[in-house]
């Protein structure tokens, strides 16, 4: 039997038979710029004004303001053979569309209030998360005076289509099983509200939570449905919610299942009546939220970081290898020893753990892989990969 990357990825969620264990992974902008350096193919493509071009001294993508030929380094997902090709966020979930207000800049990092409200510091030349700064939407009234009102109506214009359809165009073209990003109501309410106003909310005022969470979901069924009509259909879409840090859930599993998880399971359910499979990015200790969003009807999760407690995806996949799938969990920073012995034997160890216990999974890191890895580290860890890569 050999399926295609996109036939063997959609089979293994479904749970039925496959070839073999698919492939994905994620890089650092910085990771891949400095594998250029050591020997990664690169190609050029021609970039019109406001299309995102490479730029090399960071592997930042920017805006191209002089139409002309790019050099940037060939999709992994080509050059490694992934069996997923995944695209980030493009479209403009921002209740003021395209608003960018510089409060300070250096030529290390800027700062900005966005189209929420919020002041966040950027680094300009590495990957990072950014600081929480300051932020306006700190009360009911100003959300449903200055906010709300711009998220009540479809527009197409929010949705990046010269970006979007070549992109979705070559992975097709790939026959890779095409997957999106994006936030949903938890990262919107800590990207809108910040954390301090959004963990006092969530008990004094549960009807604002519960607003925030119908109109955004409202928002993105939309935005979605148009998506999917005018531009194509997707073959799974993350849901991309940090429900936990590394010892805990930030909330409790009650205040989940009352707040929030309603409306997960609506979009849930509006991505499976669409075709589209719904896979869960959550990092942090999950394991008293997993079966949770398993009983919401996921298909897949990801990633299962190593470094958070109680994470153990040889156990998570004894419990729940037979209703989801999962996708990455080995410890990233296994890859960034660059100690062959380790890696064969990390890599080999994960491959055949997850194997004997008959888990539905994706080959991947439990995060993504940082500038720390060496290029010829990260193809030595796919070497043992193919050698473990049948079932």
């Amino acid at each position: 039997m050999t399926l295609s990357s996109r036939e063997r990825v959609k089979n293994l969620f479904a749970g039925h038979p496959v070839d073999r264990v698919p492939l994905r992974e994620t890089f650092w902008n910085e990771t891949l710029a400095g594998w250029v350096q050591q020997g990664y193919p690169t190609r050029t493509v021609h970039k019109d004004i406001g299309q995102q071009h490479w730029r090399k001294s960071d592997g930042r993508w920017i805006e191209t303001t002089q139409p002309g030929e790019y050099v940037e380094p060939i999709p992994p997902y080509q050059h490694f053979g992934f069996d997923m090709g995944e695209m980030d966020f493009l479209i403009d979930y921002e209740p003021l569309m395209g608003h960018k207000e510089i409060i300070e800049e250096t030529s290390e990092w800027e700062m900005y209030r966005n189209g929420a409200g919020g002041v966040m510091k950027y680094w300009k030349k590495k990957t990072g998360t950014p600081e929480h700064v300051d932020f306006r939407m700190t009360s009911r009234q100003i959300w449903e005076s200055d906010y709300r009102p711009h998220l009540l109506e479809l527009n197409p214009a929010r949705i990046d289509h010269r970006e979007i359809e070549p992109r979705l165009k070559e992975i097709k073209a790939h026959h890779k099983f095409s997957a999106h990003n994006h936030g949903f109501v938890w990262e919107w309410m800590r990207y809108c509200m910040g954390d301090l106003t959004l963990y006092t909310t969530l008990l004094d005022d549960p009807g604002w939570v519960h607003d925030f969470c119908r109109v955004y979901t409202d928002f993105y069924k939309a935005h979605y449905a148009y998506f999917f009509e005018n531009i194509g259909k997707l073959d799974g879409i993350y849901i991309c919610e940090d429900l936990a840090y590394k010892t805990n859930l930030f909330a409790s599993p009650k205040i989940y299942e009352a707040l929030i998880f309603p409306y997960y399971q609506e979009l849930i359910d509006f991505y499976h009546d669409n075709g589209v499979l719904a896979l869960f990015h959550c990092d942090g200790a999950v394991k008293k939220v997993l079966p949770m969003l398993v009983d919401l009807g996921i298909d897949a999760f990801n990633p299962v970081e190593a470094k958070a407690i109680d994470n153990d995806i040889f156990s998570f996949a004894e419990q729940y290898g037979g209703k989801i799938g999962f996708i990455g969990g080995l410890d990233a920073r296994i890859f960034e020893t660059n100690d062959k012995d380790i890696i064969q034997k990390a890599v080999a160890n994960f491959m055949e753990g997850m194997k004997s216990r008959h888990a539905r999974f994706v080959f991947a890191s439990d995060h993504s892989i940082s500038p720390l890895v060496e290029y010829d580290s990260y193809r030595y860890a796919l070497d043992i990969y193919h050698q473990h890569q049948e079932y």
